[in-house]
This record gives structure tokens, sequence and C-alpha cells, in this order.
């Protein structure tokens, strides 16, 4: 009889903690089940990274200088003090030592240890916690801070936590302790506060008279809202011009049908009543991509390209960096092959393009991976490429993986000089991920571009939790590319419309022209992804504030055409290319507005204009109508349907905590 393969039992075995019947079971199982097999995997990558972190340090031996400076140290204490104290002299001491041999490196400490560094002066160096992650463990860096530093454990890391085994009892343990809190201490990176964002103007009502078409290219990054998440999990506003509505909708996924003809995607349309303007119409158009089966995946040529800069020396960084690469190697296989390039003042091949065969090098070569010096991107570019080139594989995935804070100091450092370089190295046929990493250094603004030349995606990772949901769950999105170039075209119809808005996408705005112009580059769409556009319509014979345009002194407006009675809001068009072809596909569609009411429209759209609302609070957007945080966090909890990870239901706190931050 075939035994259940559940999480629990695929665990005991990897742990070794089945009997030998047992044992033998589950590995007639895998021989068959795939799904299985790869749970194994993941798991036993899980267990080597917690066994990495909980491993005791190996402590550093005292040189000559540390052992007299100590002797004289306790020479010249005065006698006859209380024994706690000696041990407090002892302590601090060997902190000291410590913080001289660990040369910023990271330590692992036990909640018994953390909670004697309390105890200590404010002028003594101690290893304050950095962040918390899924195994449970506590990293930390060496670092000079004032009594009472606090635990960066905002409420999404909570959330992130509370999916974990064994989470619960720890929060418990930490919540209430004394010198703990939920509100990092950013005394670590004040005064370092130079993350770079570009400056985003709300995309404005449009007349449809003047501005029958609206063109765009789609976008799957999902960069802007982890990033929001980490200040708000931080107690802090974001700033205005960090948030990217599309990119915050398009985090979360949503239940479209798949393809079922010859296109890469299926096309989806829903109008309903706007919520925050009861006047208005909201528009959703929503692509699915095709499902690509593990087993059907094809095989990957990865570079991961790597800063090492001293930019990236925090464990927020580089520490988190390599956990998250190492997820992502525990979910490839004997197809798979990876090289590892990195850059600093200079580039360099930490790894040759090896076979996942021999994972052991791959873990082996991120293990040992150290940061410092500047920040040479362009070379390290340079050499990623040549290296995915020389290993091309047709047919199979090509990508170079650039993880980084963005902070491209050397070399070719403009962002004109770095997105020309891109933008041609795309053309061999390799594809870019970007992975942004860390605060306070972070150039969001760099990253953005970067993976929109590069036919790619841009994530930023925050957590553990999140390199899981980009490199885990949706690794068959963030790898395989099932067609580029995606644009979307609307034409709306001047007798059912009488001005249009789309939310967001306010940096993929096309010219109507573009949209037939196979040479323009546009949005990539990965296996499975979905993505969703809004658009804010104000029907014909309804006012809006709109600036006006003087009547054309040598032409007239061309007049309307039979097809504006037909009662059709607006027409749909896409256009896409295969992820190896030049010349594109044109899929049309007409949209009638049947009338739906708020309460009739679907979950997942009602969720999904949750989220644009949420994003044009943060934004301050004159165009957020009656939406408040009350309201929209009402719209959000009515809207959860399916959460199966929980990743709704942890927007619900990102808008209380805005609430609460903003006053309102």
């Amino acid at each position: 009889m075939k035994p259940e393969m559940n999480d629990e039992k695929l665990t005991a075995y990897v742990l070794g903690e089945l009997e030998e019947e047992g044992r033998r079971a589950v590995e007639e199982a895998l021989e068959t089940d795939e799904i299985a097999r790869r749970t194994v995997a993941e798991l036993r990558t899980t267990v080597k990274l917690a066994e990495e972190a909980l491993a005791p340090a190996e402590p550093p031996a005292l040189t000559d200088a540390q052992r007299e400076e100590i002797e004289r140290r306790a020479q010249a204490a005065p006698a006859r003090k209380p024994a706690w104290v000696w041990w407090g002299a002892a302590a601090a001491a060997l902190l000291v030592i410590v913080a001289i041999g660990a040369a910023g490196g990271i330590a692992v400490l036990g909640k018994a240890k953390q909670a004697e560094h309390r105890s200590f002066d404010s002028d003594q160096k101690f290893f304050s916690p950095i962040f918390l992650d899924e195994t449970a463990s506590m990293e930390t860096d060496v670092a000079t801070r004032p009594e009472g530093a606090n635990v960066v454990l905002g409420g999404a890391r909570k959330a992130s936590l509370a999916r974990g085994r064994h989470s619960v009892d720890l929060l418990k343990q930490i919540d209430g302790r004394p010198g703990w809190t939920d509100v990092p201490d950013k005394s670590d990176w004040a005064g370092h506060d130079t993350e770079a964002y570009d400056h985003i103007v709300d995309n404005p009502f449009l007349a449809v008279a003047q501005n029958p078409l609206s063109t765009f290219s789609i976008d799957v990054d999902t960069a802007s809202y982890s990033n929001v998440r980490r200040f708000l999990s931080q107690e802090s506003m974001p700033p205005k011009d960090s948030v990217r509505i599309e990119e915050m909708v398009n985090y979360f996924s949503y239940d479209y049908a798949p393809p079922k003809g010859p296109d890469p995607f299926s096309v989806h349309v829903e109008v309903a009543q706007s919520p925050w303007s009861p006047g208005h119409r909201l528009a959703r158009i929503g692509l699915k991509g095709r499902e690509v089966e593990a087993s059907a995946r094809p095989p990957s040529n990865l570079v991961f390209l790597l800063d090492v800069s001293g930019s990236m020396t925090p464990p927020s960084k580089l520490g988190l960096l390599k956990k998250a690469l190492k997820m992502l190697v525990g979910q490839l296989d004997e197809r798979d092959r990876i090289a590892i390039a990195v850059y600093a003042g200079a580039s360099g091949l930490v790894l040759p393009s090896t076979s996942c065969d021999d994972r052991e090098a791959i873990l082996d070569a991120l293990s040992r991976l150290e940061a410092g010096g500047s920040t040479n991107g362009g070379e390290g570019i340079e050499l990623a490429y040549e290296t995915a080139t020389k290993n091309f594989i047709t047919g199979g995935v090509n990508r170079v993986i650039l993880a980084t804070d963005g902070d491209f100091n050397v070399g070719t450092t403009s962002q004109g000089d770095l997105q020309r370089l891109i933008e041609k190295k795309a053309e061999t046929g390799v594809f870019l991920t970007v992975l942004g990493f860390g605060m306070g250094n972070l150039k969001d603004a760099t990253l953005e571009k970067l993976a929109d030349k590069g036919n790619g995606n841009y994530a930023y990772i925050d957590s553990l939790a999140e390199a899981r949901k980009v490199l885990v769950e949706e690794m068959g999105g963030t790898l395989v590319t099932i067609a580029k170039d995606v644009k979307i075209q609307v034409e709306f119809n001047p007798e059912r419309v009488h001005a249009f808005r789309l939310i967001g996408y306010e940096n993929r705005l096309l010219a109507a022209e573009d949209f037939n112009d196979d040479t323009k580059d546009a949005g990539e769409i990965g296996a499975g992804h979905t993505v969703t556009a809004l658009y804010e319509i104000v029907p014909a014979g309804q006012d809006v504030d709109l600036p006006g345009v003087d009547p054309l002194k040598y032409q007239k407006p061309m007049g309307k055409t039979g097809a504006a009675a037909s009662g059709e809001l607006f027409t749909l068009k896409l256009r896409y290319k295969m992820p190896d072809g030049d010349t594109s596909k044109l899929i049309e569609r007409p949209v009638t507005d049947i009338g739906e009411s708020w309460a009739e429209a679907s979950n997942d759209f009602r969720f999904a204009a949750a989220v644009a609302g949420f994003g044009m609070l943060l934004r301050d957007s004159s165009f957020k109508g009656t939406a408040t945080y009350a309201s929209i966090l009402a719209l959000a909890e009515k809207a959860l349907g399916e959460d199966p990870r929980g990743y709704r239901k942890e927007l619900l706190g990102l808008v209380s905590s805005a609430k609460k931050l903003s006053g309102k």
C-alpha cells in the first residue's frame, strides 16, 4: 500500500526519524511521485540551511595583545567587587574580543545570550538582532548601538513567521520581553538613506474625444509591494514614489482561467461600479500565462550575478541573498546548470557553469562569498552575459539573475549607459531577473529600469518568506518566459465613454504608434503569471474635471463610425511575440458593459481594486475619491476569497498599519 506523502511523513524521512519499514515505503513511493521528490529535495536544502545557521561559531583564538589587555584590565580592577560584577566585566571583555575577531561577520546567538546583552552599558559593543527568519534563528551583526536597540520583526515578518512551524511559541517568547519591540531601530541606517526612486505622476483622466487610445506595456514586477511592506513593517510610511500601483496589484495571483487555444496566455475583462467613485465604472483586464509542469520545464542555463561590494555587507543583504539563492538551487535538477559571477571593485567568476547534479559545489561557492570593495556593476554584467552566452541552451531557459542593492559606483555608473548595455545584451536571447536587497541604500529606480530593458522581472527580497515566494513558489514565472514584448492597446467608444484613467503603469506608457512597431520593447509574461490592469471610466454624459483644449484652426475632429452605435464600451487589443520570435501576433476583443454592480463583481476583481485603492492612499493621489484606509480595509476583508498562503490576509495588516501611521 502506498503511504500518504504528506509534509509530516516526508519531513520525518529527511530527518531520519522513520523506522526501517516506513523509510523503505517512502523511498519506493518517491520513485514514482515527482512532487514528493521535489518536496524532499527542498526539505533537505532547508535542513542544510538551518544547520548552517545554527552551527556554533568556532571561537577565535586570542592574540598576545588581546591576552595582555585582559590581564592588564583584571589587575587594574578594584578589589572586593561583587561576583556579578566580575562576570559582567568578563562578558564585556569577551564581547570586545569577539567583535574584533568577527570583523563584521555573522553570529547566531541563543535567546539567553541576547538577554544578557541587554545588561551592558550603552557605550559597549554588543551583537544586536537584525532579523528573524523562518528557521527561527537570530542573525546578528557586530555593531555599536545604544541600550534597547530593537529587533526587526514587523507585522509582515510576523505573518511570514506565523506560516512556519513552532512559530507561535517563538513569537510568544519574543513579544513582551523587556527591550524587544516590533519596530526596527533605524539607527543602523540613519544618515545613510540614499534610496533612489523615480518621480511618479499619476495618470490623469483623458477625454476620449481627444485621446481615444490608451497604450502601455504589461508589467509583472512585484518589487514595489514588498518594499512598501518593508517600510510599514518598520512603522514608517513609504515614500510616495516607491509606490507603483501596478506592482502592488500584480504581487497577488488571481484565479483567471488558463489559456485553451494556441496563445500562451488567456485574456479576461470585467466591468463594475467603481468603489471610490460610485458614478464611475471600473474595468479590469486580466491575463493568465500558461502553466508549465515541473517535469516539462525546459533545462536552465543560469548565471548568478552577485553584488559583493561593501554596501552589501549587512546580513539583510548578502546574508539573505545567499540563503535565497540556496532555496532556488534546491528546486533545480540535473537538467540545469549554474554559474556564479561576482563583482565589487572588479568582477570574477567564482563558479564556472556547473551541473546541478553537483549541488554541493554550488552551495559551497555561495557559502564562501564575502562582501567588500566598491561596485563595478558594468564589468560584472559583461562577464555574466558572456558566461551565459558561452553556455547557451537552445530551447532552454537562458537567464542572468542579478542580485544587488543597485549601488553601482565604479565603471559604467550612469543609468543611460547601464540601460543601453542591458538592452544590447538582451538581444543575445539571454533574459534578466533582478533581485533587490537591503534598506537605506536601495537604488530602486536603477533596478526597475534594468529589469525592464533586460526582458525580465524585478522583485524586492525583504525576507526568507519573500525569497520562497519568488524563487520557489513562483519559480516557473520567474525563470520561464512564455511571451515577450506584450503590449496592450484599448480604444474607447466615445458613445459610451467620456473619459478614462489608467491606474498605475505610469512608467510603462507607450505612444499609440508603438503598438504596431515590433522594434519597440515591452514586457514579458512568465509561466503561470497573472497580469492585471485597471481603468477608471467616466461614462458618456457625466462631467469630470478635465483640462480644456482649444478648438483646432485647420481641421475638425473626425466623425464617429458606425461601430460607435454597437454598444461596446471599448475594444481591447494585445500584441505579443514568442520568446524566440521577432514578429508579433495580434489578439483583439470587443468589450461591453452589462451594468454589473460592485456587489456583483468577483472576489478577485474587488480585491485587486482594494489593492489599487490602498496604493492611491499611500500616494495620497488626487484620484482616490471617497477611498479611506477604513473603507479599503473593509473592501479587502470581504474579498479575500481563497488565500492558502495568507498573502491577502497580510495586506489587511499593512492597511491597518498605514491607517495608524497616517492618523487617518
